[in-house]
């Protein structure tokens, strides 16, 4: 049997959200008999340990060693949203150690977790996303780049560029504490987005890798009575929040063409294995919001939700992947 590292946690803003979506594929993992499964949490004090809390590291020699064990690892899958999964450190150092592991790419990972080289991607592949604008300091010349941006489009929201789950992001509302919310926003980026606010459904999809194919689901949708799917609104027990993995009443030609634009965005920004990618529907018209390169598996995820519903299995898709990037 070869030996599978599961790795949770990272220290980052959604460290407590990747510990629940460790769970749920630690029951996966453990449903199979094809690999002896370890798995590590790297605490928010940044030291890996063991389920039994023991330190412990992988090396050079791709062996995890804790104590007086040492295990070869022939596979890695990164449960970790945010740093230093998402945002590509961790896949870029199973890269030059030669250690296959599930998701994307560092490159495609960097890329993708800021939202302003997303979005310069996807212009220059010709897809559809909000119109924004970027800061990188509070500077004079950059501050009155961001009044002109607010006053063409009114409402705009703000957003911290290198960081997910909504962390660091601000509705600003005809403009409402512009300036207050993009010196909050830098407290968690080195750069800042404006976007336009759209008033339109909140819809995505899971994009996979299934039996040799790149497979798109069917819309699901986002109903927040607050308008705002904010972090807590995103996780806490309270959230009014309503999440319809099949979206109704969405029109055959807007699903389609939702599925060939993210199938477009996942191709041409080379990800692979999973993604969840977010729209706006405003009328008939579509904008990428933004893409998710390891999407949460918690209880109220979305992704794995939409994959089921799309016909397929999430643990025949699991071990698929893993099977293919340690082949």
């Amino acid at each position: 049997m070869k030996n599978l590292l599961l790795i949770y946690g990272g220290g980052g803003s959604e460290h407590d959200v990747s510990v629940v979506s460790s769970k749920y594929l630690k029951e996966l993992l453990r449903g199979q008999t094809e690999y002896n499964v370890f798995v590590v949490e790297i605490g928010k004090d940044r030291i890996w340990r063991t389920e039994d809390g023991d330190v412990c590291e992988l090396n050079y020699q791709k062996e995890l060693t804790f104590g007086h064990q040492k295990h070869h690892i022939h596979v890695v899958v990164p449960c970790i949203h945010g740093f230093p999964g998402e945002t590509g450190e961790l896949p870029a150092y199973f890269e030059v150690i030669g250690l296959p592991y599930i998701g994307c790419s560092s490159e495609a990972s960097h890329i993708c977790f800021n939202k302003v080289t997303t979005k310069l991607w996807l212009n220059a592949v010709g897809v559809a996303n909000t119109p924004f604008a970027f800061l990188t300091n509070t500077h004079s010349a950059e501050m009155e780049k961001a009044k002109d941006f607010q006053k063409k489009h009114k409402d705009v929201f703000i957003k911290a560029a290198s960081q997910g789950s909504s962390v660091g992001c601000y509705p600003a509302p005809n403009g409402k504490d512009f300036e207050k919310n993009i010196k909050e926003a830098f407290k968690y980026s080195e750069n800042v987005i404006i976007e336009k606010m759209v008033n339109g459904r909140e819809l995505e999809v899971s994009v996979y890798e299934y039996d040799g194919k790149v497979h798109v689901s069917r819309p699901g949708e986002i109903i927040c009575p607050s308008k705002f799917y904010s972090y807590e609104e995103k996780y806490s027990k309270t959230s009014k929040t309503e999440a319809i993995v099949v979206a109704e009443n969405v029109p055959a030609d807007i699903v389609k063409k939702m599925q060939e634009m993210a199938e477009k965005a996942f191709k041409a920004l080379k990800l692979r294995h999973l993604s969840r990618i977010d729209f706006f529907l405003e009328g008939n018209e579509l904008y990428i919001n933004e893409i998710n390169t390891f999407p949460g598996f918690t209880p109220i995820s979305m992704f794995p939700k939409m994959l089921e519903a799309n016909g397929h299995s999430v643990q025949i898709f699991l071990m698929q992947v893993i099977a293919k990037a340690s082949a």
